[in-house]
C-alpha cells in the first residue's frame, strides 16, 4: 500500500493476524511492530523499519497524534447521527475480553469513542467511528455496551441477529490513518492513508 525507507503500510484483510503480517514482513526488512488490528478487523495497519520511525510511530500514538478512522457495520438503528461515547474499559487477560463500565471502577481506564456519519437501513447502521483512545477491543466492546453491536462480532455481538445476515466475522474496518509527526517523519504530515476495503451491509437470509 505504502512503503519508503522508514514505514511500512499494509492493508490488511481478514482473517489474517498482525503477528502473521508482521513476521512475513520481518523475513524481507528490519520491520519494527507498532500497533494491532484484530485478527477479523480489515485495513490500515503501519510498521516501521527502522528505530527512529519506531521511536516516532510509537511517540505519535502514545501522544495521540495518530488519528484513526473506521467503518463500521453495527445493528440497531442510531437515533442520533453522531455522538462522543464515554465509558471505562477493563481488561480480561485469562478471558480474552474485556468490560466495558458507565462509571469509573477499579482497574478500568477510560475509553473515548466518537461516531458519526451514521446510515441508518432497517436494523442495521453504517458509521464511522474516531477513536480518542486506543484500548484493546474498544470500539466492539463499546459499541455493544451502547445498545449497537458490531455486525458479524461473535465475541461481543448479537448471536441471533448474526445468524439471521450469516455474519461470522465483524465488519468493521480500519479505514483511514494519518499521523501529525515531530522531526524524522515529518514529511508524512498531511498525508491520508486510506484503506480499499469498505463496511458493506450485508443482506437478510431469512
Amino acid at each position: 500500500m505504502y512503503e519508503d525507507e522508514n514505514i511500512f503500510v499494509a492493508d490488511k484483510y481478514g482473517g489474517v493476524n498482525s503477528e502473521a503480517l508482521f513476521y512475513c514482513l520481518s523475513e524481507k526488512t528490519d520491520a519494527r511492530f507498532i500497533h494491532r488490528l484484530d485478527r477479523n478487523t480489515r485495513g490500515v495497519i503501519c510498521f516501521a523499519k527502522n528505530a527512529a520511525a519506531e521511536e516516532a510511530l510509537l511517540a505519535a500514538f502514545r501522544e495521540r497524534r495518530a488519528e484513526k478512522i473506521y467503518e463500521a457495520v453495527c445493528f440497531h438503528p442510531f437515533s442520533r447521527p453522531s455522538a462522543v461515547l464515554t465509558a471505562y474499559l477493563k481488561k480480561d487477560a485469562g478471558a480474552a475480553r474485556v468490560a466495558v463500565f458507565s462509571r469509573p471502577r477499579e482497574g478500568a481506564e477510560k475509553i473515548v469513542t466518537e461516531y458519526f456519519g451514521a446510515e441508518n437501513r432497517g436494523e442495521l447502521a453504517r458509521v464511522c467511528i474516531r477513536l480518542h483512545s486506543g484500548k484493546t477491543h474498544q470500539i466492539r466492546a463499546h459499541m455493544a455496551f451502547c445498545g449497537h453491536p458490531v455486525a458479524g462480532d461473535e465475541k461481543y455481538g448479537d448471536e441471533t441477529l448474526n445468524k439471521k445476515y450469516r455474519v461470522k466475522r465483524q465488519i468493521l474496518v480500519a479505514k483511514k490513518l494519518s499521523f501529525t509527526f515531530e522531526g524524522t517523519l515529518s514529511y508524512l504530515n498531511g498525508k491520508e492513508f486510506v484503506s480499499s476495503f469498505s463496511a458493506q451491509f450485508p443482506e437478510s437470509r431469512q
